[in-house]
């Protein structure tokens, strides 16, 4: 059965990009979008996006590599990527589970965020990590 979000169906292999296009990439979604959150951690409540999971190799940039920006900071330990060109978040190495990417469900193509309804906020001012 093919997910969907609104009337966008989530392809196994979904593209997303940048608000500019210079950064492409592609996630594995089998499943859909899983576990669709937000968080309240002092860059989350700034940049507003709602985030979902992928393993590491379930992210793979397409183009504009080059384009991409790391963001750290605090402990270092997560690291936010962003276009250099128009600023939008893709996606980040998370902290609470370092294998893993979270990326801006926003950037895929076709998707409007708004679809998915109720979204749980995740706790990241007391973050898992720092307990």
């Amino acid at each position: 059965m093919i997910k969907r979000v609104g009337n966008t169906p989530i392809l196994p292999k979904h593209k997303g990009s940048c608000h500019c296009g210079a950064v492409v990439f592609e996630l594995d979604l089998p499943n859909g979008i899983e576990k669709p959150r937000r968080c309240d951690c002092s860059i989350c409540r700034r940049k507003g996006a709602i985030v979902a999971s992928v393993t590491l190799e379930g992210i793979r940039i397409l183009q504009g590599a080059e384009h991409l920006k790391l963001y750290q900071f605090n402990t270092n330990t997560a690291k936010h990527y962003f276009c250099s060109n128009c600023g939008i978040y893709t996606h980040h190495q998370r902290r609470s589970a370092p294998d893993e990417y979270g990326f801006n469900v926003g950037c895929l193509e076709g998707v409007n965020p708004f679809d998915l309804g109720d979204v749980v906020t995740n706790d990241g001012v007391n973050h898992p990590a720092d307990r």
